[in-house]
Formats: C-alpha cells, structure tokens, sequence
C-alpha cells in the first residue's frame, strides 16, 4: 500500500518533469521551423498552412504552459511578484508576440487604454492569460481582435473583445474563487479557463480578490473576456 501511495505522490511530479521536456521541444522545434520557413521564397513561406501550423504550435505552448502552472499552484510553487507594470507596454507586447498569427489568418488588431498607464500586478502571469485568451480569440473571431484597459470601481480591467460568434449561454458570468467554478461539459477541457480564474484571485488587495469575466457583445460586438485585478 505505501508503495501505490509513493507512487501517486511521485506522478505529479513526472508529470511536470514532462511537460518541461515538451515545452522545450516544442520550442527547439518551431526554432527550426522558423529558420527553415526564412529559406523559402516568399509564395511558400506566407502559405495558408504556415498559419495554421503555427497557430497550433502557440496553442500546444499555452497548454504545456498553464499544465506546468497548474502544477506549481497545486503545489504551492507559482510564482507571483506584483510590480508596478506598464499597462499599454503590457498588451502591446502580447499582441506583437501574435502578431504573424494574426496577419497570416488577415485579422486586424487594436489596443485602447482609458485612464491607466501604471497598476501594480504580476506582468508575466497577467501576460500569460492575456496570451491565453488571445490564442481562443484567433480561433473564433471573424476579422478583429482588441485589447483595452481602464479602471472601474477601483479595480483594473482588462478585456479582450473580437467580433466572433460569442460565448456559449452556459460559459457567460463572472469565474472566481468560491464564486463560480468552470463547468467541463461545454465539450472543453476547461484548462485555460480554470487557469485564468486561478491567476486572477492570487491577486488580491485587502478584502478584495481578481476574477475573469466572460459576456458578449462587447466592444466588438463578439464575445469579451474581461479581468478584473484590484
């Protein structure tokens, strides 16, 4: 019995070990990928399938990325080192790392901030989620994608608007902890949303906690994601 109980509290830890190893690959990979891509004449590097292969590659990133995450905050390992954090510089950068995936599937992209420039967060797991949302964006939207940001009731929001279809009836409303888990059954894993969720409510300030958002209709018309960090 003790040597199952040994075994199940090893796995998490194999698990983690593994994905480290394929998101490393991955990396190499899409490394060579770009260096093979740069060597052929520009009918064939600006290819349909270039988008696509690409975009999948930043999609199997984020997932290895919040799996690891996951792990960390099961663990009590996530790092969070809140910093007073450019906001504009913030997006902007999450849209230049997207930047050949969105002009490769012709979709335009924005950036508005209102009434913020600094806020005290943790850039790299806020610019995880961001880039998290934004992969789902892509791949639903029809033709425009945009970041914003402002402040309301003394929180910072981020929202990322497009102007796809819109959020399933069953996934619109407010996701924080103890307020809304994520439901499994909409024929998704969950794993971005639940991470999400997760990131924002480690940020917390006084007796008040993050949450994400989802609704439709928003500044383009779409479906919005929507982060609230006090």
């Amino acid at each position: 019995m003790k040597d199952n109980d040994d075994a199940r509290l090893e796995f998490p830890r194999v698990l983690a070990s593994t994905v480290r190893d394929m998101k490393n690959s991955l990396g190499l990979l899409m490394h060579n990928w770009h260096q093979w891509v740069g060597q052929l004449p520009p009918e064939l590097a600006e290819s349909g399938e270039r988008g696509v292969i690409e975009y999948e590659a930043l999609r199997l990133n984020g997932m290895l990325m919040q799996t690891f995450g996951l792990y960390q905050l099961l663990t009590d390992q996530l790092p969070l080192h809140p910093d007073w954090t450019d906001i504009d510089e913030l997006l902007q950068e999450q849209l230049a790392r997207h930047h050949e995936i969105l002009e490769a599937r012709n979709i335009s992209s924005s950036c508005a901030i209102e009434d913020v420039e600094l806020f005290v967060l943790d850039a790299e797991q806020v610019g995880s989620v961001i880039g998290n949302v934004l992969n789902n964006s892509i791949r639903y939207t029809h033709s425009a994608i945009q970041l914003s940001a402002s402040q309301q009731d003394g929180m910072l929001v981020i929202a990322v608007s497009d102007d796809g279809p819109g959020y399933p009836e069953q996934m619109l409303g407010r996701y924080a902890s103890g307020t809304r888990d994520v439901d499994t059954s909409i024929g998704s894993t969950g794993l971005g949303l639940y991470f999400n969720q997760c990131i924002a409510s480690l940020h917390q300030r006084g007796d008040r906690q993050g949450f994400i958002e989802l609704r439709n209709g928003g500044a383009l018309g779409g479906g919005e994601f929507l982060l609230h960090l006090p």
